[in-house]
C-alpha cells in the first residue's frame, strides 16, 4: 500500500516553477509559463485554494518560504533524522507537500500511503513502515476513531490540520493512543502558523509569524514564509494579485494572548459564508449564485432555494439545499443540476423543505437564521 517518496535535494535549490497539479485542477494550464515570463518567478511552487469570492486561485509560494515554514514545524515538534513520516495527504495540497519539505531539512524518511484512503490500511502502513509521524485532517481522525483502531507504539505524533478537531473527537483519539496535535495552518503560509502547546483550545504561535487582530477580531498574519500572492485565471487569461506587505487578512476570527511566556492563538470561528468540508475551504456565495441561475433555467423563479452548511461529525460541515415552494421532484432536479457543476466535496448532501427561506430586506439569505431552521 505504501511506497518510498522524497524529492531530490536539487529540487529545493533549482529555479523554474512547480505547479501542484491534480486530476481535478485543469485550470493550471499556462500557469507555469505565466509565472516564468510574466512574473519572472524562479524557484516558486503554486497550490490551488479558493479565493474570498469563491474564485479558484493559485497561491504562489517560494521554495525558500516553504523551507522556512518546514524548519519552524521541525523545531516545534523536535523532528529529526530518526523520525519516519507516513504521507497520507495528497502532495498537490500544501499540507501533504509540506511533509516533503520537513523531511528534506530533517533527513527523516517518508513513505506514501497509496490508493484510496482507508483507516485500516493507514494503520497497517504505520506498522510496516515503523512510522513515527503523520499529518491528517479531522475526517481521517474520525475514521480511525470510528473503527476503534489503536495507534501503533512507534507513532509519536499526528499533526491535525485542514479543519477544526472538536474536543470529543480529540479525546477519543487520545484514548486510542493517537497523539494528536491540533494545528492552525493555511495554504498561504505553507504550513502551520500555530500548533498545540498552549493550555485548553489555544495553540502556540510559531516564532516565524507575526499575528494581530483588527476591531472585528479577524486575524492578519505576516512573516518570512508568507506567500507572495495569487494567480487567478479569468476568461482564459492569467492575472496576478499581490499579498500586501503588511500581511494577509484571513477569514478567521481568533483570540491572541500571552501565557507562560508563549504567544497563543485560539480559533473562534470563520467569517460568515465560508466553511471547511473535508479539509477544503468552501465559499457559499458562488454556490448560491448557481442556485439562482438554475432556478431561472429550470423555470423555478417563483419558488425559493438556498444552500446552507450544517455540522457533520465526520466532514466537519456538509451542504444542504433548503427549498420552499417546490415539489420533491423539482427539488431533486435542482440538486442534481447543482451537483453536476460542483466539486465532490462541495456536493449537496440532502434537501430540506421549509415554509420560507429567511432573507433580509435586500434579499440576501440569512445564513444564521437558516442554520437555526435546519
Amino acid at each position: 500500500m505504501e511506497t518510498a517518496v522524497k524529492p531530490g535535494p536539487e529540487f529545493w535549490t533549482e529555479g523554474g516553477v512547480w505547479v501542484a497539479n491534480s486530476e481535478t485542477t485543469p485550470e493550471a494550464e499556462g500557469l507555469a509559463e505565466m509565472a516564468l515570463h510574466g512574473l519572472k518567478a524562479q524557484g516558486w511552487c503554486f497550490f490551488q485554494t479558493s479565493g474570498t469570492e469563491g474564485v479558484r486561485k493559485w497561491v504562489g509560494l517560494t521554495k525558500e518560504a516553504l523551507l522556512i515554514s518546514a524548519d519552524a514545524v521541525n523545531r516545534h515538534f523536535g523532528i529529526t533524522a530518526e523520525d519516519r513520516w507516513l504521507l497520507a495527504l495528497p502532495t498537490h495540497h500544501v499540507g501533504g507537500f509540506g511533509i516533503l519539505a520537513r523531511a528534506h531539512l530533517s533527513g527523516s524518511a517518508v513513505s506514501r500511503l497509496e490508493g484510496k484512503w482507508s483507516a485500516l490500511s493507514f494503520v497497517e502502513a504505520c506498522e510496516s513502515t515503523q512510522a513515527t509521524l503523520a499529518s491528517l485532517v479531522p475526517t481521517q481522525v474520525f475514521d480511525l476513531v470510528a473503527a476503534r483502531l489503536r495507534a501503533p507504539a512507534r507513532m509519536r505524533a499526528v499533526l491535525v490540520g485542514g479543519g477544526a478537531l472538536n474536543a470529543e473527537l480529540e479525546a477519543e483519539a487520545l484514548a486510542l493512543g493517537w497523539q494528536v496535535h491540533r494545528t492552525y495552518a493555511m495554504t498561504e503560509t505553507g504550513s502551520s502558523v500555530a500548533a498545540q502547546s498552549c493550555p485548553g483550545s489555544a495553540l502556540k504561535v510559531l516564532p516565524i509569524w507575526q499575528v494581530r487582530t483588527d476591531a472585528e477580531g479577524v486575524l492578519t498574519v505576516s512573516g518570512p514564509a508568507l506567500a507572495r500572492g495569487y494567480a487567478v485565471r479569468e476568461g482564459g487569461c492569467w492575472r496576478w494579485e499581490n499579498i500586501p506587505g503588511e500581511g494577509l487578512r484571513t477569514r478567521d476570527h481568533v483570540e491572541i494572548f500571552e501565557t507562560d511566556g508563549m504567544r497563543c492563538l485560539r480559533f473562534m470561528g470563520r467569517m460568515a459564508g465560508t466553511v471547511k468540508i473535508l479539509g477544503e475551504l468552501v465559499t457559499l456565495g458562488p454556490i448560491q449564485d448557481r442556485i439562482e441561475a438554475l432556478r431561472l433555467k429550470l423555470g423555478r423563479g417563483t419558488a425559493d432555494a438556498a444552500v446552507c452548511d450544517v455540522a457533520d461529525a465526520r466532514r466537519e460541515s456538509r451542504l444542504v439545499l433548503a427549498v420552499s415552494g417546490m415539489s420533491e421532484s423539482e427539488a431533486a432536479e435542482m440538486q442534481k443540476g447543482l451537483n453536476e457543476t460542483l466539486r465532490l466535496f462541495e456536493q449537496i448532501q440532502d434537501v430540506r423543505t421549509l415554509n420560507a427561506i429567511p432573507r433580509s430586506d435586500l434579499g440576501k439569505v440569512l445564513l444564521s437564521a437558516l442554520r437555526g431552521l435546519l
